[in-house]
Protein backbone atom coordinates (compact mmCIF):
# COMPACT_ATOMS: atom_id res chain seq x y z
CA UNK A 1 0.00 0.00 0.00
CA UNK A 2 1.17 3.53 -0.67
CA UNK A 3 1.67 6.06 2.11
CA UNK A 4 2.55 9.73 1.92
CA UNK A 5 5.03 10.84 4.56
CA UNK A 6 4.65 14.61 4.92
CA UNK A 7 7.22 16.76 6.66
CA UNK A 8 5.39 19.70 8.20
CA UNK A 9 7.35 22.90 8.89
CA UNK A 10 6.53 25.79 11.20
CA UNK A 11 8.11 29.21 11.81
CA UNK A 12 10.09 28.08 14.88
CA UNK A 13 11.59 25.11 13.02
CA UNK A 14 12.35 27.28 9.99
CA UNK A 15 14.17 29.75 12.25
CA UNK A 16 16.19 26.88 13.77
CA UNK A 17 17.21 25.75 10.28
CA UNK A 18 18.27 29.27 9.31
CA UNK A 19 20.50 29.48 12.41
CA UNK A 20 22.44 26.35 11.48
CA UNK A 21 25.83 26.89 9.87
CA UNK A 22 26.51 25.62 6.36
CA UNK A 23 28.08 22.34 7.51
CA UNK A 24 25.09 21.56 9.75
CA UNK A 25 22.67 22.24 6.90
CA UNK A 26 24.72 20.00 4.60
CA UNK A 27 24.52 17.24 7.24
CA UNK A 28 20.72 17.70 7.40
CA UNK A 29 20.47 17.14 3.66
CA UNK A 30 22.86 14.18 3.92
CA UNK A 31 20.60 12.62 6.57
CA UNK A 32 17.73 12.77 4.08
CA UNK A 33 19.97 11.23 1.42
CA UNK A 34 20.69 8.29 3.75
CA UNK A 35 16.98 7.72 4.48
CA UNK A 36 16.10 8.02 0.77
CA UNK A 37 18.85 5.55 -0.15
CA UNK A 38 17.64 3.09 2.51
CA UNK A 39 14.05 3.35 1.25
CA UNK A 40 15.23 2.78 -2.31
CA UNK A 41 17.37 -0.19 -1.27
CA UNK A 42 14.31 -1.68 0.46
CA UNK A 43 12.33 -1.22 -2.76
CA UNK A 44 9.79 0.98 -0.97
CA UNK A 45 10.59 4.48 -2.28
CA UNK A 46 8.24 5.79 -4.97
CA UNK A 47 9.16 9.50 -4.88
CA UNK A 48 10.63 12.11 -2.57
CA UNK A 49 10.94 15.86 -2.93
CA UNK A 50 11.65 18.92 -0.84
CA UNK A 51 9.42 21.88 -1.55
CA UNK A 52 10.36 25.52 -1.88
CA UNK A 53 8.95 27.89 0.74
CA UNK A 54 5.38 29.04 0.82
CA UNK A 55 6.51 32.54 -0.15
CA UNK A 56 6.68 31.30 -3.78
CA UNK A 57 3.52 29.16 -3.59
CA UNK A 58 0.18 29.92 -5.19
CA UNK A 59 -3.26 28.84 -4.07
CA UNK A 60 -5.69 28.12 -6.88
CA UNK A 61 -9.46 28.00 -6.71
CA UNK A 62 -12.25 28.26 -9.23
CA UNK A 63 -15.17 30.53 -8.30
CA UNK A 64 -18.09 31.07 -10.66
CA UNK A 65 -16.05 29.55 -13.47
CA UNK A 66 -13.12 31.93 -12.93
CA UNK A 67 -9.64 30.82 -11.84
CA UNK A 68 -8.54 32.80 -8.80
CA UNK A 69 -4.97 32.61 -7.51
CA UNK A 70 -3.40 33.95 -4.34
CA UNK A 71 0.35 34.37 -4.02
CA UNK A 72 2.14 33.22 -0.88
CA UNK A 73 3.18 33.52 1.79
CA UNK A 74 -0.04 32.64 3.53
CA UNK A 75 0.13 34.33 6.92
CA UNK A 76 -2.79 32.38 8.39
CA UNK A 77 -0.91 29.10 7.99
CA UNK A 78 0.89 27.97 11.15
CA UNK A 79 2.39 24.92 9.42
CA UNK A 80 3.17 24.17 5.82
CA UNK A 81 4.32 21.16 3.84
CA UNK A 82 8.11 21.31 3.47
CA UNK A 83 8.63 18.01 1.68
CA UNK A 84 7.33 14.51 1.22
CA UNK A 85 8.21 10.89 0.66
CA UNK A 86 5.83 8.58 -1.18
CA UNK A 87 6.47 5.00 -0.12
CA UNK A 88 4.91 1.70 -1.09
CA UNK A 89 5.26 -0.66 1.84
CA UNK A 90 3.44 -3.51 3.54
CA UNK A 91 2.00 -1.67 6.52
CA UNK A 92 1.33 1.66 8.14
CA UNK A 93 3.76 0.58 10.86
CA UNK A 94 6.55 0.37 8.27
CA UNK A 95 5.61 3.82 6.90
CA UNK A 96 5.70 5.20 10.47
CA UNK A 97 9.12 3.60 10.93
CA UNK A 98 10.37 5.46 7.84
CA UNK A 99 8.77 8.69 9.08
CA UNK A 100 10.54 8.36 12.41
CA UNK A 101 13.88 8.42 10.57
CA UNK A 102 13.28 11.91 9.16
CA UNK A 103 15.83 14.32 10.69
CA UNK A 104 13.03 16.82 11.39
CA UNK A 105 11.03 14.31 13.45
CA UNK A 106 12.74 15.61 16.59
CA UNK A 107 11.24 19.10 16.23
CA UNK A 108 8.27 19.07 13.80
CA UNK A 109 5.36 16.80 13.02
CA UNK A 110 5.73 14.17 10.35
CA UNK A 111 2.35 13.03 9.05
CA UNK A 112 1.79 9.60 7.54
CA UNK A 113 -1.34 9.17 5.47
CA UNK A 114 -2.50 6.25 3.30
CA UNK A 115 -2.94 7.10 -0.35
CA UNK A 116 -6.50 6.57 -1.57
CA UNK A 117 -6.64 4.08 -4.42
CA UNK A 118 -9.14 5.91 -6.62
CA UNK A 119 -9.57 2.99 -9.01
CA UNK A 120 -10.55 0.68 -6.15
CA UNK A 121 -12.83 3.34 -4.66
CA UNK A 122 -14.66 3.85 -7.98
CA UNK A 123 -14.95 0.11 -8.52
CA UNK A 124 -16.37 -0.39 -5.01
CA UNK A 125 -19.05 2.21 -5.61
CA UNK A 126 -20.57 4.90 -3.42
CA UNK A 127 -20.54 4.65 0.35
CA UNK A 128 -17.61 2.22 0.61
Amino acid sequence: MKYLIMIMMNPAASAMWEQLDHEQQVEGYAAHDRVREAMAAAGELVAAEALQGQDVARRVRVRDGQVVTTDGPFAEVKEHLAGYYLVDCASVEKAVEWASRMPEAEFVDIEVRPVLDLHAAVAAGPGT
